[in-house]
């Protein structure tokens, strides 16, 4: 089962992934969280990254490819995985084929998650993250219990990549670079479109649809 979760930031890309990968039991791999490992970890990859990030730009594509092929060699994503933020542009699409191809693998799926951009900016400006456990909230969806303050005691704050002017920063690059990777896919008669501004169990219900089918 290998699946690619494709949308805007803030789609709900990352949300859907964690259910299915807890559910179907395959890795649910993010280019997001694996960058952030790598900065706070001071990684040359990381370190290289980094301003990129905090200009809201997508990080250079050889960057990104070479962080995702050390990881989809690891052992726990040979049976499988789901790719959430990855890959993000052609260059990208066109560099996963090929990993795939050597692997005499293939992707199953490309599901592509649909919603009008003011959702996008609402969604993503009201999220705020703990720095010690990582956790995300919402400030309207996902409130803490206290508010500001993280489940593990932690100061909450809004990291900069979601912040309004950062956010539409990345809505701009994301339009112009990742659309045409949705065409790609779909003259594959990979891409599946799924409607993103429902209720999460509908979009939940959605997706496991297509992935009954496609192990059918």
């Amino acid at each position: 089962m290998r699946y690619v979760f494709l949308g805007a930031p803030g789609a709900g890309k990352g949300t859907q992934a964690a259910i299915f990968s807890k559910q179907y039991k395959i890795p649910h791999i993010a280019t997001g969280d694996l960058l952030r490992e790598a900065i706070c970890e001071k990684k040359l990859i990381g370190l290289s990254a980094k301003s990129y990030i905090d200009a809201g730009k997508l990080v250079p594509d050889k960057v990104i490819i070479d962080l995702m092929k050390d990881r989809l060699s690891e052992l726990d994503a040979h049976l499988g995985y789901i790719l959430d933020g990855f890959p993000r542009t052609l260059a990208q699409g066109e560099a996963l084929a090929k990993v795939i191809d050597q692997g005499k693998q293939k992707i199953d799926r490309v599901i592509y998650f649909v919603l009008d951009e003011s959702v996008l900016l609402e969604r993503i400006i009201g999220r705020r993250s703990c720095p010690s456990c990582q956790s995300v909230y919402h400030l309207l969806y996902n409130r803490p219990e206290r508010d500001g303050v993280c489940k593990c005691g932690v100061v909450l704050v809004q990291r900069k990549d979601d912040r309004p002017e950062t956010v539409k920063a990345r809505l701009k690059i994301y339009h112009s670079d990742t659309i045409p990777l949705v065409n790609y896919y779909k003259k594959r008669g990979l891409l599946v479109e799924i409607k993103a501004d429902v209720p999460l169990e509908e979009v939940s219900n959605a997706i496991d649809a297509v992935f009954l089918e496609c192990a059918a």
